[in-house]
């Protein structure tokens, strides 16, 4: 028995805007909206699955903006520079990087719409 991978769960205003941003904005393939109106969605791009599901108060609740070197999620990733490059064309928040991190990895830090920070790493 091994464990495969995750599925973060974002909390966040509207499930539907999160997804089209991450497709939108990530290059991830938006899977599915569900409920009516809808609730929760999930993108997937790989093997990396993230979904969304609405907030009760309309608030979105990232982790990362309780503290400034936070992250909500890391992926990791084979070529973080090519990614970095399609990333800036999509018009993506990157906050940081590519920079080299002291424990050997090449990373890129980016904000989604709803503040979450999500890292890239290689």
């Amino acid at each position: 028995m091994r464990l495969k991978s995750i599925a973060p769960q974002f909390v966040v205003p509207d499930a539907v805007r999160a997804a089209e941003h991450y497709r939108d904005k990530l290059g991830f393939e938006l899977l599915g909206t569900f409920v009516k109106p809808p609730v929760f969605a999930m993108v997937r791009r790989d093997g990396v699955e993230i979904h969304f599901g609405k907030s009760d108060d309309g608030a979105a609740a990232p982790g990362s903006a309780h503290r400034d070197e936070g992250l909500d999620a890391y992926i990791f990733v084979d070529d973080v520079d090519a990614l970095h490059a399609e990333l800036v064309k999509r018009g993506a928040d990157i906050v940081e990087g590519p920079v080299q991190r002291i424990y050997g990895r090449s990373e890129i830090v980016v904000r989604d719409r709803d503040g979450f920070k999500i890292a890239f790493g290689q």
